[in-house]
């Protein structure tokens, strides 16, 4: 992209909010809970242990007290970024972590090509820059590496970006995609539902990925 904010290719409102104040104040309290049901969680952790590189170097971006990896998945490392120190330090899962606001600073704190894989899970609609915050996770992945965008239909309203209230569950599939291709060198994204298939009434599940392409001028790992 040539834009210097690249979500700017967007209208401007598209990422205006409800509550407009420092994200740092909102996310200053520690929140224990989480945030879809068990079925849902489960969902996760099966598409998790199907698709993700076992002994692989992972990030949980947007990260919290639970990265929803399913029990025994071997990992290399996991590493959480998010919001709330006392969050990600009760998360078993991970190896490390760092407080550092997206929306603020999309800039990733990490080294390139450092990254097997990276997750955000059901963090999406909070992101006010995403444009720039995926051109960073293509950077820190190696080569072939994936993104995966884990969403359902709960959220913090007040946080949420505008354009995520205003859509349904496969129009925010094609919001995702237009992320990837307008911050470009990734393969073509894929969409999926893996919702629990249940005769019960469950928070549904859909995910978004695509792979880091590599482009001529970068050399081989």
């Amino acid at each position: 992209m040539t834009d210097q904010n690249p979500t700017q290719s967007f209208p401007e409102n598209y990422f205006q909010r409800a509550d407009g104040s420092d994200d740092r104040l909102f996310y200053t309290q520690p929140r224990l809970l989480v945030h879809i049901d068990d079925h849902a969680i489960a969902a996760i952790g099966s598409f998790f242990q199907e698709h993700l590189p076992q002994n692989a170097i992972i990030l949980d971006l947007m990260s919290s007290w639970r990265s929803h990896l399913p029990d025994g998945f071997l990992t290399e490392k996991v590493v959480g970024l998010g919001m709330n120190d006392v969050e990600m330090r009760e998360n078993p899962q991970l190896d490390e972590w760092v407080v550092h606001d997206l929306n603020s600073d999309p800039h990733l704190p990490f080294e390139t090509g450092s990254f097997d894989t990276v997750v955000v899970t059901v963090s999406i609609q909070y992101m006010t820059r995403p444009v720039e915050v995926f051109s960073e996770v293509r950077r820190i992945l190696k080569n072939d590496g994936a993104f995966y965008v884990i969403y359902s239909n709960r959220m913090f309203p007040t946080k949420a970006v505008a354009i995520w209230h205003n859509l349904n569950d496969n129009e925010r599939a094609q919001l995702i995609a237009s992320y990837f291709v307008k911050s470009e060198g990734w393969s073509q994204p894929t969409a999926r539902d893996v919702s629990p298939k249940l005769n019960i009434k469950t928070d549904p599940v859909f995910i978004v990925s695509a792979n880091k392409l590599r482009s001529p001028s970068e050399p081989s790992e």
